[in-house]
């Protein structure tokens, strides 16, 4: 059986990256490997027996940004294993643009994969620097898109042999149980923070007030908690304030709690739109992109890549970014004409039969087992 490591947040740390990692190592653990070994990256060192007792045993050690001490330790953990897993966004690492990476990437002896969240178009001198050296260290590097790979080739000095095309793993959510409500709703989630593009929802709102049974927008998720360190709930709030300018303000519900698994299902199951507005261009994969088309809910997104490439096959609107009358304009097609919608749902459907987490945890095993034997041979 094949021993996985993997580096990157994980729970109880509340972001994408680590919800990505949960899943697919779940789903490797399932598929044969007893246990999984997972090096946890934290901005400074937490008291992890205050955590639940399944996620601390997952956890091996931490690696800690700035200590050189947790960095040999990780660097150690992963060369325990059969294959390392490495997820790489320039924020959850140590150093200048995350560049402890490369120290636990140089030290490593086992072959190992990492995995891309974001390529940048127009990165600094020095982000370009740091991801071409991940890219070169790393035996294999996985993709979720194809603009991302794209996006490689046009802007690093990478080896596109070495580059595969994995998507986004998904969680079927089941349509039932939805949360009670009356009227239509429209569905923004995940951690909030600026760039999120919500204020171009909630202007949005301001031009669908004419719609009966009325449209009501839930805006849920907690603040980023490196946002929140920084700025406190700024932004939260500057949100609640536009929405009483604009009075909307009784249409506009802006939810901080977190949302376990079932309450977020039930969330998306009530959704008739979910509503995508992030300001990024950039943007190489959402994990809340794919779970929404994953539960066959259209969606109407800004142009970043992921949703360009997802939305191509009809299962959700691309609009331009922060351009409330576009957004509105879409998401008004979407209520008030069934048909539209309808059609949006069975191309969801279609789009995610090869990308459930066994489906995806079986391209990284059979990947796994290729280097492997290209090691042994």
């Amino acid at each position: 059986m094949t021993h996985y490591g993997f580096l990157s947040t994980f729970p109880p740390t509340r972001c994408g990256l680590a919800t990505f990692t949960e899943s697919l190592s779940d789903a490797l653990v399932l598929g044969g490997d007893q246990d999984g070994t997972i090096v946890r990256a934290l901005d400074q060192p937490e008291d992890r027996t205050r955590h639940h007792a399944t996620a601390r045993s997952r956890v091996r050690t931490d690696l800690i940004a700035g200590d050189r001490l947790s960095t040999l330790r990780a660097t150690m953990a992963l060369n325990g294993c059969d294959v390392a897993i490495v997820q790489h966004e320039y924020g959850i690492y140590g150093g200048r643009d995350g560049d402890q990476v490369l120290e636990v990437l140089a030290a490593l002896n086992v072959p190992t994969i990492v995995v891309l969240h974001t390529v940048l178009v127009s990165p600094t001198a020095h982000q370009r620097e740091v991801l071409t050296e991940v890219c070169r260290l790393a035996s294999v590097v996985v993709v979720m898109t194809v603009h991302a790979r794209e996006n490689l080739a046009a802007h690093y000095a990478v080896d596109l042999a070495r580059v595969r095309i994995i998507p986004h793993g998904v969680k079927h959510v089941a349509l039932g149980g939805a949360e009670p409500h009356s009227g239509r709703r429209v569905v923004t989630w995940g951690l909030l923070s600026p760039g999120k593009g919500v204020e171009w929802g909630i202007r949005a709102m301001a031009q669908l007030t004419d719609l009966t049974p009325r449209v009501e927008y839930i805006v849920a998720g907690q603040t980023h908690p490196k946002v929140l360190a920084q700025a406190g709930e700024s932004y939260r709030t500057s949100l609640a304030r536009l929405a009483s300018e604009l009075g909307v303000e009784s249409s506009v519900r802006v939810d901080g709690r977190y949302l376990g698994p079932k309450q977020l299902a039930a969330l998306i199951a009530s959704a008739d739109v979910v509503l995508l507005p992030y300001d990024s261009v950039d943007q190489a994969t959402s994990g809340v992109l794919a779970e929404a088309v994953a539960a066959g809910v259209p969606v109407v997104a800004t142009g970043f890549p992921h949703a360009v490439e997802l939305l191509s096959g009809g299962a959700g609107t691309v609009v331009a970014h922060r351009d409330p009358d576009a957004i509105a304009r879409a998401l008004r097609e979407i209520l008030t004409e069934s048909s539209v919608a309808c059609g949006m749902r069975e191309a969801a459907l279609r789009e995610t039969n090869e990308t459930t987490w066994s489906a995806v945890a079986d391209r990284y095993r059979s990947l796994s087992a290729g280097l492997l034997a290209a090691r042994a041979a």
